[in-house]
């Protein structure tokens, strides 16, 4: 394989820089790409060129933004794209290379391809859900009037910065509204994956969005920092840290651990087999990557054999070559992050309170090497004791525990959830989960933790973060 030459962009601008990050194949220890990074001082310099991006993009309509983005899903998806100079990349390149050089099996990073592409093509459905129904003339006319009022909104942002993770391609997704509400992007790709964000930025140039809207910045610490500091406005993707970190600050946008959940009602909870697949699908999907996934189901009786169940399902899940269309687990770059998660739950595992029960069934070890990748395989902890350690963790691969507790503890228990299926039709409960500020998004009936309605704001509302509603009277 020749290693690509992929350089930062700065806003309308192509830029080598000596200083480069190299992309191995993480199962082979070959370069497969060296990627121009960018220090702190440029990205403060760089900082100053966004208004002229601002102004590219104010010169277009919102409907012509959603053209575009329509535009640029098919090109996404399916276009040979110019991501370099003299670099043209296919579709099926864009797959191989986020799988050798981030672990998710071939399959799933086309899956998160479709994602992508479907918010780009829905996106008026999208800008319509994150702004509960606005007319979009709004954001091109500054003031339009509405049900007979004069409503009004500005933009209070100048640009988004997004830095990114390795984990998933999908949470680009998250970003892409920006573009089509015109305001530019500078965007910090995750190490193992700047293939996502690179891809997309192609695709929209090519389908007619201003070059000068665009920021792309592998960078260092010290570079994301800057980032974080001194941007108009970030989403952020990071650790429980991080998000106590920022927490707080109106100008980030934080996206951690999600510590979703499903919540089984006591008026369903005998009917528990029939929803056995909503759970493993809520655990595995996307290789249990991301943070929609469920870390833990709560159910009021019947945890022993509900837990047993699943896991009989989980074990199934094997590892298997990236490149079989069939592959449901994810490889993990760095094995000895693996080795350390692996750890870290043998260590909570000998405190009581808690079982593996995928263990007692695959006799197998957890932690394992298929043709030298290193996979964590599924694994579903009991937890007799609600108070676990292991009861509310999260982790980078398909893992869950089972809780018991009665119905009318487990809102006060479960604590922050991203994402919480709740499978009743009990109307008091449906009011008190409703009720509950603890969860950001809820699935009401047997919905899967990770499919998501992209006309729903997802953690947080980025039209919020980036504009504000104006009093406005006309005389």
């Amino acid at each position: 394989m020749t290693a690509l030459s992929i350089p930062t962009y700065r806003f309308g601008d192509a830029y080598q820089s000596l200083d480069r990050i190299e992309i191995r194949d993480f199962r082979t220890g070959e370069i497969c790409a060296s990627v121009s990074s960018v220090n702190a001082g440029i990205i403060r310099r760089d900082l100053r060129k966004i208004p002229s991006g601002f102004r590219s993009l104010q010169q277009k309509t919102t409907a012509d933004m959603i053209a575009i983005c329509g535009h640029a899903a098919k090109l996404f998806m399916d276009a040979d794209l110019k991501v370099a100079e003299g670099v043209t990349q296919s579709p099926d390149d864009y797959c191989g290379l986020v799988m050798t050089s981030g672990g998710l099996p071939k399959a799933v990073v086309r899956s998160n391809m479709g994602k992508i592409a479907l918010v780009l093509t829905e996106m008026s459905s999208v800008l319509r859900g994150l702004t509960r129904g606005l007319d979009l003339r709004v954001l091109d006319d500054g003031v339009h009037e509405q049900d007979g009022l004069l409503v009004s909104y500005r933009p209070v942002a100048g640009h988004l910065a997004v830095v990114l993770p390795s984990n998933s391609p999908g949470v680009n997704a998250l970003w892409l509204p920006a573009i089509a509400m015109r305001i530019p992007v500078l965007l910090k790709p995750g190490q193992g994956d700047p293939w996502t964000p690179l891809r997309i930025v192609a695709a929209m140039i090519e389908a007619g969005v201003p070059a000068d809207a665009f920021g792309y910045y592998p960078t260092d610490h010290e570079g994301s920092g800057v980032i974080s500091a001194e941007c108009d406005r970030v989403m952020l993707f990071g650790d429980a840290s991080t998000v106590e970190r920022y927490s707080g600050n109106p100008r980030v946008s934080v996206h951690g651990p999600g510590y979703s959940k499903v919540l089984v009602g006591d008026d369903q909870v005998e009917h528990w087999k029939d929803h056995l697949a909503v759970m493993e699908d809520s655990v595995t999907m996307n290789c249990g990557r991301s943070c929609v996934n469920a870390s833990t189901i709560v159910v009021p009786s019947h945890a022993r054999e509900i837990a047993e169940s699943l896991a009989n399902r989980l074990v199934s899940y094997q590892p298997t070559d990236l490149d079989n269309p069939e592959a449901t687990l994810a490889g993990f770059m760095n094995p000895e992050f693996a080795d350390a998660i692996n750890a870290q739950l043998e260590t909570a595992l000998r405190s009581p309170g808690a079982s593996d029960v995928t263990h007692e069934i695959r006799q197998s070890p957890r932690c394992t090497d298929v043709d030298g990748v290193r996979y964590l395989q599924p694994t579903v902890v009991l937890c007799d004791d609600r108070e676990h350690a292991l009861a509310k963790s999260e982790f980078l691969f398909p893992f869950v525990s089972v809780v018991e507790m009665a119905q009318d503890e487990m809102l006060e228990w479960i604590g922050p959830t991203l994402v919480a299926t709740a499978i009743t039709n009990a109307s008091g409960f449906r009011r008190a989960l409703v009720a509950s500020p603890d969860i950001d998004r809820l699935n009401l009936g047997p919905i899967a933790t990770p499919v998501i309605r992209w006309d729903q704001p997802h953690e947080g509302n980025l039209f919020e973060l980036l504009y504000r509603r104006r009093a406005i009277q006309a005389g």
